[in-house]
């Protein structure tokens, strides 16, 4: 009889509650796992993945064995995001300061990203992944150049996750390219300076049509954004978890979610309720 009783009970109570994403289903549809209201999910998250060689390092293994076991990391948070309904996932993988690197990292990180885009393409494929490569994609080994162009050619009109990899990417460089960009309008009689506008500027960014970046997550517990998109993350929430990349997963990417979700987002502009009062509402209270 008292598991009846307890059976309509909850019965009762997930009847009335509201409907949140669930990790297996479509972001429309209710479910207990992800419990955040669809709403309150970012639109664009970007991710600076640091910590492999630290994690390396703790178990004293060479930091090609860090980048590696980030590989497994990535993998589960492209599909979690993919599961959850988030529109745009851009991914911090290798900027242009990380040419300076050893000569041994650097040849582990591009062999990762060979096999990464050979083993996974299929998958992102089938489940309607759109992948977009930010950064200077001829600045690239031949082979890595070949398969990145190969993944976003084949991938290009998918409606799905917009996956976004920064590769041989800075945030000033990109500034700068897309300045130059419109300044060779300019010159050609395309356009005028004065019809420069935010917009004009974003369509010369390698994230032009995508939203701005809602959340920004960085591992590692470092608290910077080591130049990655400057402009798109202008008003994004930023979390600087402390876990290490290789250690990130689901559980807390969605702690991550569930804090961006509890914050006020307010663009430079306040709450109406915050207002100074007016002189009207003043006097009458008086």
């Amino acid at each position: 009889m008292f598991t009846n009783k307890l059976s309509k009970l909850l019965t009762k109570l997930l009847r009335t509650q509201p409907k949140y994403i669930t990790a297996s289903v479509s972001p429309a549809s209710a479910a207990p796992d992800l419990m955040l209201p669809p709403d309150r999910l970012p639109a664009h998250v970007a991710i600076i993945m640091d910590g492999n060689g630290r994690w390396a390092q703790q178990r004293g293994l060479p930091r090609s064995a860090g980048h590696a076991a980030g590989t497994e990391a990535l993998r589960d948070i492209i599909r979690a995001s993919d599961d959850w309904g988030v529109q745009a996932l851009s991914l911090y993988a290798f900027s242009t300061e990380n040419w300076a690197r050893s000569k041994d990292e650097v040849n582990a990180l591009m062999g990762l990203l060979l096999k990464y885009f050979n083993s996974e393409i299929d998958e992102l494929d089938e489940k309607n992944v759109c992948i977009r490569i930010l950064g200077d994609v001829d600045g690239l080994p031949e082979p890595q150049r070949d398969a990145v162009n190969r993944a976003m050619e084949r991938t290009r009109d998918n409606t799905g996750l917009k996956l976004n990899i920064a590769l041989n990417y800075g945030g000033h460089a990109e500034l700068i390219r897309a300045a130059q960009a419109l300044a060779v309008k300019v010159v050609a009689g395309e356009m005028k300076p004065e019809e420069i506008t935010n917009e004009a500027f974003e369509a010369e960014l390698y994230t032009a049509g995508l939203p701005p970046v809602d959340l920004l997550i960085r591992t590692s517990g470092e608290v910077r954004t080591s130049n990655f998109l400057p402009w798109q993350t202008a008003y994004a929430e930023m979390i600087f978890d402390p876990v290490l990349w290789p250690d990130y997963d689901r559980a807390h990417y969605l702690k991550n979610l569930r804090e961006y979700a509890a914050r006020d987002r307010r663009f430079g502009g306040v709450k109406s309720a915050e207002t100074e009062p007016t002189k009207e509402t003043t006097e009458g209270s008086n």
